[in-house]
């Protein structure tokens, strides 16, 4: 006994189960590390914004009701107006003067008026109606030559400055897609600006915030420019009062992203609709983002890795022990449950945190876990294939390697059919090959080979070699419901394969000029109720079986020899077997530790029906005592059932 404290025999399974946990471990930890170096590039960020575009599309806030209308540059107003755009810089002074007159509080200009109209007079007219409540618009670009980089802004007129007009950037951000995402980082941005000048008050953004859509183009209150021209001919009264007024091109037949257009831009609602939205409704957009603080903040990289890091440790703890089908199902009960808290997050608290690290990450792990597991099964199962094909069925080969939990300790009662196979006179050969072991395991196993062949061809299961004797067994593991049928089959194959082998031998040693070894089985079959299993110790142990049946077929084996047949077989096999085969009883005997007598028969070729009734007659008169040595039934018997003439011969020596 170990001393207190001493470390116990190792379990295998146990260092097994240990160091597959920390190969788990280390997958985990690789796969957190890299996506956290991969979220800081460039197409990884594309990716995070290309889930963002799904997820803020899916239940988009309303319009809020004080929004701004857009005041549309379109193709009936173009057509109303009679002119091409650009149209005379008066038309947009009268209009300032409608809506001023209709009640605007601030009206914004997505047009760049930076250089001097053809007509001095239209930006006199243009001017003059200009005043503190109306915003135009600038630019900002940064132009890249090979030689520089140059910063360029461009603003309006000075003449309008000069008449109180306010200037607001217009100018967008895109992503590396061209899809506009980002809310411009301008402190005197058009949106911005156009708020404090409606009077109203700003969030502060850090140039990170992402703006919350409200729908695809044309979802912002939309007037022509010709209708705004006259709105008390054509929108109804009060329609433009206290409202913030955006004009700009907006055309009604919203561009495609192959076809393009001017002014216009791909936004998170592309995805779906495949059309642009134009300026005029992004600077809608961004109004009603910095005003009603709708935008939506990214989350920064740390919470990015930390959530990576979670989803790798949630895989890994999924398949702490094991991987299989249901692994599959949580992983996809688990990857929609990552998108929808992002979507809860984004609804929720205004915060983006892509679900495409976290579920990456999480699917890695898992898959990866799963990849090695079912690596290791194939390696398993390869392992039990060569370890137990020579000695077992291939239908139970191919059980333990689909499961392999089935090598253990244990058994069952079940009805087997069991068989011995056994080398006639095998001291004599032995004796002859004492000084050439090599030969002698050499002539074993080109006997025991095509034996075990015709077993397992039949569906039996190899039990053991016991030296120059084959055990074997059917109806377990996998149910037969004939194994008595299949285990006599294979005992007559058995014998008719001797005189082959035989035959093969005779002609080597004929060409060796040395005398041949004349192989020689007897085969005992006894059917019965048996206890099956895998035993032995926890270090070691085989597929076998126990019981009574057992001993008495190996009992049969050993008393065939005394019967002049080369197979035995017992009652119950006779009766099974008896459909297929002819069975003939030879004699009741008591064996080696049973008290009853056990009735015993063998299988012939051929037996006509008369000469069975006369050998049952002359065994009645065995059984009675009746029967004398010089009995006629003996020698007729001989004749008309050859294959028992030694076993006739025999019984009339022992009654003699």
């Amino acid at each position: 006994m170990p001393p207190r404290g001493a470390a116990g025999p190792k379990d295998p399974g146990r260092n097994k189960s240990r160091r597959r946990q920390l190969r788990l471990v280390l997958l985990g930890v690789i796969t957190s590390l890299s996506l956290a170096l991969l979220s800081y590039t460039s197409p990884w960020s594309l990716l995070e914004l290309r889930s963002f575009d799904y997820l803020s599309t899916l239940k988009p806030p309303p319009v809020p009701e004080d929004s701004p209308i857009v005041v549309a540059i379109d193709e009936p107003s173009m057509a109303e107006i009679g002119s091409q755009w650009p149209w005379p810089r008066a038309l947009h002074g009268r209009l300032i003067e409608a809506l001023r007159a209709a009640g605007a509080r601030a009206i914004g200009f997505d047009i760049i008026f930076a250089e001097p109209a053809a007509d001095p007079q239209n930006d006199a007219a243009l001017a003059t109606a200009l005043g503190p409540d109306v915003v135009l618009a600038g630019d900002e670009s940064l132009i890249v030559t090979p030689q520089a980089e140059q910063f360029i802004r461009t603003e309006p007129l000075a003449e309008f400055s000069a008449q109180g007009a306010a200037t607001g950037i217009a100018s967008v951000h895109l992503s590396r897609d061209g899809v506009l995402r980002q809310i411009p980082d301008y402190a005197d941005g058009f949106s911005a600006v156009l708020a404090h000048t409606a009077g109203r008050k700003v969030s502060p953004t850090a140039g990170n915030q992402l703006i919350q859509m409200f729908g695809p183009a044309r979802t912002y209150p939309t007037v022509s420019y010709y209708q705004a021209l006259k709105p008390e001919e054509f929108l109804p009264p009060g329609f433009f009062r206290d409202r913030v007024v955006i004009v700009g091109l907006s055309l009604q037949n919203a561009p495609t992203l192959e076809k393009g257009g001017a002014d216009t831009f791909a936004t998170a609602f592309t995805v779906h609709t495949g059309h642009l939205v134009a300026g005029a409704e992004i600077q809608a957009a961004i109004f009603d983002n910095i005003t009603h603080d709708l935008f939506i903040s990214r989350a920064g990289h740390m919470a990015v890795i930390a959530a990576i890091a979670l989803a790798a440790l949630a895989a890994a703890a999924l398949c702490w022990r094991s991987t299989g089908w249901e692994t599959a199902v949580v992983t996809l009960v688990v990857l929609p449950l990552m998108a929808t808290a992002s979507f809860v997050a984004l609804i929720g608290s205004a915060t983006f945190l892509s679900p495409a690290g976290p579920a990456l990450a999480f699917l890695l792990v898992v898959t990866g876990q799963a990849t090695i597991d079912y690596a290791a099964e194939r390696r398993s199962r390869r392992e039990i294939t060569g370890a137990f094909s020579r000695y077992l069925s291939p239908a139970l080969v191919a059980r333990l390697a689909d499961d392999p939990s089935q090598l253990k300790l244990g058994g069952e009662r079940r009805t087997l059919t069991i068989l011995f196979c056994d080398v006639r006179g095998f001291t004599t050969i032995s004796e002859a090959l004492k000084d050439d072991p090599e030969q002698l395991t050499t002539l074993i196993n080109r006997l025991l080979t095509p034996l075990s062949e015709i077993v397992l061809e039949s569906g039996g299961t190899i039990d053991k070699y016991i030296g120059d004797c084959l055990m074997a067994f059917w109806n377990a593991p996998l149910d037969d419901p004939d194994h008595a049928v299949h285990a006599v089959g294979a005992a007559r194959k058995m014998l008719a394969s001797m005189d082959g082998l035989n035959a093969e031998l005779k002609r080597e040693a004929d060409a060796a000029g040395t005398s041949p070894h004349v192989l020689k089985i007897g085969v005992g079959i006894n059917t019965g109720e048996c206890v099956v299993g895998n035993m032995g110790s926890t270090q070691r142990f085989d597929y076998s079986v126990l019981g009574d049946s057992v001993n008495l077929a190996s009992r049969l084996e050993g008393e065939s020899k005394n019967y002049g047949v080369p197979l035995l077989i017992g009652e119950e096999t006779a009766r099974l077997a008896g459909r297929d085969f002819i069975t003939v009883e030879l004699d009741s005997i008591k064996v080696k530790g049973r008290t009853t007598l056990s009735p015993v028969f063998t299988v012939l070729d051929r037996a006509t029906p008369a000469a069975r009734m006369e050998h049952d007659a002359l065994l009645k008169r065995k059984y009675e005592g009746s029967i004398t040595s010089d009995d006629a039934a003996f020698a007729r018997l001989s004749g008309e059932l050859p294959e028992l003439q030694r076993y006739y011969e025999l019984m009339a020596g022992r009654i003699a």
